[in-house]
């Protein structure tokens, strides 16, 4: 049930949700308009509670790709880059950060409303 609410709140024009790591509070807001597939309009607000340190990133939804390569099919979650560092923000609620090919950061958390 939570999972379903949290890609309710994913899917409209202009939406934000909140993840709730260990270590984090991440917010993402998308500025798409409602029924776009894909969106490459989405901002990360992110804060670590050990520190109090703040990021903004933009970036856009991610998403599997059909069987043609290009259209976008299922819905992964959202990634932003932030030099050759990629935050992703999974619709299951895991935040992963990764430089290069060394993960940073990688907690479960909850999706609130």
């Amino acid at each position: 049930m939570k999972k379903l609410l949290a890609l309710a709140l994913l899917s409209f024009a202009a939406s934000a949700a909140d993840l709730e790591t260990r270590s984090y509070q991440v917010q993402i807001t998308s500025h798409c308009d409602e029924g776009e597939v894909s969106c490459d309009q989405v901002v990360y607000q992110g804060k670590s509670k050990k520190s109090g340190k703040t990021i903004t990133l933009e970036g856009s939804s991610w998403h599997t790709l059909c069987a043609d390569g290009v259209t976008p099919c299922r819905f992964l979650g959202y990634q932003f880059k932030n030099g050759d560092t990629t935050y992703y923000v999974r619709d299951d609620g895991l935040l992963q950060v990764i430089r290069g090919r060394q993960v940073l950061v990688s907690e479960q958390g909850e999706w609130r409303q």
